[in-house]
């Protein structure tokens, strides 16, 4: 070709490869993710035919590893974690620490440093929220009360999995491992220099904490309804876009933080925000797209070779982490106090590891503390562990079946029916707020029959455009040969249009000044409040933009206008002597 044409080429094939793969495992029952997996393995340079580069596929997985820690961020609900906080935070720290043992465990066996052992423990210790998720969907078992602990019971893991992602680095030397521009020796030996380093660390991630959430809910929001009020999809897409990376860029060149922690924050921030939905719908597609190309480069990285060379350390892996794992997640759930069907499907749904898993051992690999082996095997035992995943599922029933009728009065039944309550009460708070949400976009419509005709999506985004307003009884709102800045619909009392002769009074649910906007005139009347006011309004700009993508509405309003200027001229004629 006369031109360099690598990055198309590994783009288009890589998405061409995972579809074909994807769609396979699809069929055959499996998460899609793993047909990635092994299209990845596919376009390797472990195996024959087309090699992707490398280069320019680890650096599209790391937009993967953004837009998926953003995701993430983006669906975080502190109300859920809350709500089962009492079994999830201590199940799951329990759980990561004892399989982190494990780990740690069989690297020494196998000669491996400490450092090593960790990375490796860590990395089995964690589920994959895509195959969790999927999983409980396919049982519809989410919203249910086994299903909502093993999503907090991820979302602690996640959370864990994000503050090893910030320590790693800051004690690598003193683990054996190396850091790009580390400060002199001493942080090897484990002395002073290691305690400041991390000291420094803590310090940076404290003030991006900080700022994140400080100053996030407050400038995000505001930018995203600018962007909003614009009406244009693809700007909105882009700001989100644009918020998610440009902070997780942000937080590491100006804080010295990962791209993942940045990301994640970015979510919550944005998650925060009344556009929160909007964002997760318009970005979800380029989550996805960059999430198979991350999943695409983790499987390059895959030497299939591995379960022909080592397939007794495979195996010992896979027993870890579909053993091991939900014997111990069964056991503490027992041991704090819930019922065995309660174990078994928080046990079932964790017994697979994915996503954190890759990066951990992706950064275990740069800060050199785990040798490539020990990524091979991570990643073999995703392959083989999300593809169990079904049977482990399939396993936990036919055992719940058996060993829940012989226990005739269920063991933790009443302190399953207390989580049920504080769920049940989570759940009420948040679709009262959602709720809320919804009334306002319905009142809207009832209010002002001419936004009737609006979907909900178009209310919403018009409720977004609103700005409210009070006045006081006597209070002039608008004079007569003013220029005309905004439309004011009323929501609660009374107000006076004084024009030419004639004298109107208007109520809730009717609207005024928007004839000099449509007609780009000086305003004709004198307005004033009757009662104490509360309105809506819609500046010019938002107006008239609004009036452009909503032609229903503008016909509304000219029909509306055209009806009062008849009636004002009749009136001013019956004033005529």
């Amino acid at each position: 070709m006369p031109h360099d044409t690598s990055l198309i080429a590994t783009v288009a094939i890589g998405f061409v490869i995972a579809f074909i793969f994807g769609f396979f495992a699809n069929k055959l029952r499996l998460p899609p993710l793993i047909g990635y997996l092994i299209a990845g393995v596919a376009v390797g340079p472990f195996t024959p035919g087309f090699v992707a580069d490398a280069g320019l596929a680890t650096q599209l997985a790391e937009i993967g590893v953004i837009l998926l820690m953003f995701g993430v961020g983006l669906h975080f609900s502190a109300s859920d974690l809350m709500a089962v906080r009492w079994i999830a935070l201590p199940g799951a720290i329990a759980q990561i620490g004892v399989a982190t043992a494990l780990g740690i465990g069989i690297a020494q066996i196998w000669g491996w440093s400490l450092g090593a052992g960790i990375v490796f423990g860590l990395s089995l210790s964690v589920a994959s929220t895509v195959v969790l998720l999927k999983a409980l969907e396919e049982r519809n078992a989410v919203n249910g009360v086994n299903g909502r602990i093993a999503v907090g019971w991820l979302i602690v893991e996640d959370l864990a999995m994000v503050l090893a992602l910030v320590l790693l680095p800051a004690f690598a030397e003193a683990l054996g491992g190396t850091v790009d521009g580390a400060h002199g020796g001493e942080t090897a030996g484990g002395g002073t220099g290691l305690w400041l380093g991390l000291a420094i660390t803590l310090g940076k991630v404290a003030a991006f904490v900080a700022l994140a959430l400080l100053l996030g809910p407050r400038v995000v929001p505001w930018v995203l309804a600018q962007v909003a009020r614009t009406g244009s999809r693809e700007l909105f897409t882009l700001s989100v876009l644009a918020i998610a990376l440009g902070i997780a860029f942000g937080s590491a060149v100006l804080f010295g933080v990962s791209f993942a922690l940045g990301a994640f924050f970015a979510g919550v921030v944005l998650n925060e925000s009344d556009f929160s939905h909007k964002a997760a719908s318009e970005s979800m597609p380029l989550q996805d797209a960059f999430s198979v190309l991350f999943f695409v480069s983790v499987g390059m990285l895959f030497d299939p070779m591995v379960l022909i060379n080592e397939p007794l350390s495979v195996l010992v892996v896979l027993a870890i982490i579909v053993v091991g794992k939900t014997a111990i997640a069964a056991a503490i759930v027992l041991a704090l106090g819930y019922p065995m069907a309660t174990a078994l499907t928080v046990s079932a749904a964790l017994a697979q590891i994915g996503e954190f898993s890759f990066i951990l051992a992706g950064l275990g690999i740069g800060l050199k503390l785990m040798p490539a082996e020990g990524q091979d095997l991570i990643l073999a035992g995703a392959l083989l562990s999300i593809t169990l995943n079904p049977l482990v599922f399939y396993a936990m029933d036919r055992l719940a079946k058996k060993l829940v009728p012989a226990e005739g009065e269920v063991r933790g039944a009443a302190n399953l029916r207390s989580l049920e309550r504080e769920l049940m009460k989570a759940h009420i708070r948040q679709e009262a707020r959602e709720a809320e949400k919804v009334l306002k976009a319905q009142q809207l419509a009832e209010s002002f029959p001419m936004f009737a005709k609006l979907d909900p999506h178009e209310r919403h985004d018009l409720l977004s455009l609103f700005k409210h307003r009070t006045a006081n009884p006597g209070e002039r709102l608008i004079r007569k040969g003013d220029r005309a800045e905004s439309v004011f619909f009323i929501a609660a009392g009374r107000v006076q249009v004084d024009i030419a002769d004639a004298r109107i009074k208007l109520g809730p649910g009717e609207h005024f000044g928007e004839m000099a906007l449509l007609s780009g005139e000086r305003r004709s009347a004198d307005v004033t409040a009757l009662d104490y006011c509360q309105f809506f309004t819609l500046d010019k700009r938002d107006f008239r933009h609004f009036m452009t993508t909503h032609p229903q509405v503008k016909r509304a309003f000219e029909e509306t206008a055209e009806a009062r200027r008849a009636m004002n001229a009749a009136q001013s004629e019956e004033a005529l002597p």
